[in-house]
């Protein structure tokens, strides 16, 4: 899988336009996961070559504010590269990965990561093939480093269906809860667990405890609207201190139709009082 990877890696550098890669001023934002939101659901190299696998809505979104960079690995070197990192349902992560991501944020990289307990998305790969996304997470080493647990309850009602947070509604099915490990730590999760904002050294991560909105059929209503605001909430105040040529795709102020949404998250907590937990404390 691992040799996959870089092929596939390799073959994103051979196959960008030198002159185009020159010209484009937007901000590079690494991406890693067992979702396919850059290749698509590409069966082999031929469909890679042909253009034939089913592309990922998600791709043309992230574009309108960022070049995409494929990571296939997360050495020390590879992103040494890069500020901003996408991770969709990543696999497990070795022990030298989990290493080499913690001192990243910790050096002042800024992660948004997608940490899905259950994925309930179609896929036009059978369960067991290895080019379907990632069924469970397995990133509890890292999350349990930055203080944080990820539980699931499997009672839950199935089914796509939104959550409210503090006003923006986001697509969710058979979501997970974040909750803190320990006392102390260096995360606000705010609400009932479906977001976590960590500040972490320098850096900061924002987790997302479900990963419908990112399915490749679809997208599901709201999925746009809600992936540009937790790319806005995590990257755009610092594409905008570092004056990238990103951002003008990033809302200001998220605008969400109206909506039914059930179960609502952060009853008892304004939006005021949310921002004041995730931006007002320290590591």
């Amino acid at each position: 899988m691992f040799r996959l990877n870089r092929f596939l890696g390799a073959l994103a550098l051979l196959l960008a336009p030198v002159a185009a890669q020159a010209e484009d001023a937007r901000a590079e934002l690494a991406l890693m996961g067992t979702v396919p939101i850059y290749w698509g659901e590409a069966a082999g190299l031929d469909d890679l070559l042909s253009g034939a696998a089913p592309p990922h809505w998600a791709r043309g979104v992230l574009e309108e504010d960022f070049t995409l960079v494929p990571l296939d690995y997360l050495s020390a070197e590879a992103l040494a590269e890069h500020r901003f990192l996408l991770l969709a349902q990543p696999r497990g992560f070795s022990p030298e990965e989990n290493v080499a991501l913690d001192r990243w944020v910790r050096e002042g990289g800024t992660l948004l990561l997608f940490a899905d307990p259950m994925m309930t998305g179609e896929s036009r790969f059978h369960l067991g093939d290895r080019r379907r996304p990632q069924d469970v997470t397995l990133l509890s080493p890292i999350l349990a480093h930055w203080g944080l647990e990820l539980v699931f309850d499997a009672q839950q009602a199935g089914g796509l269906r939104m959550v409210d947070h503090f006003g923006d509604a986001l697509p969710v099915n058979m979501r997970g809860e974040l909750r803190p490990l320990g006392e102390a730590g260096s995360c606000g999760i705010p609400g009932e667990g479906l977001l976590a904002h960590c500040v972490i050294g320098k850096g900061q991560a924002l987790i997302v405890a479900d990963a419908a909105m990112l399915d490749i059929e679809g997208p599901h209503e709201n999925a746009e609207t809600a992936l540009r605001w937790l790319v806005g909430h995590v990257f755009g105040d610092q594409l905008a201190e570092n004056g990238d040529g990103a951002g003008n795709g990033l809302p200001e102020s998220p605008q969400t139709p109206e909506i039914r949404v059930e179960p609502p998250l952060g009853q008892g907590m304004d939006r005021a009082h949310h921002e004041e937990r995730v931006e007002g404390y320290s590591p």
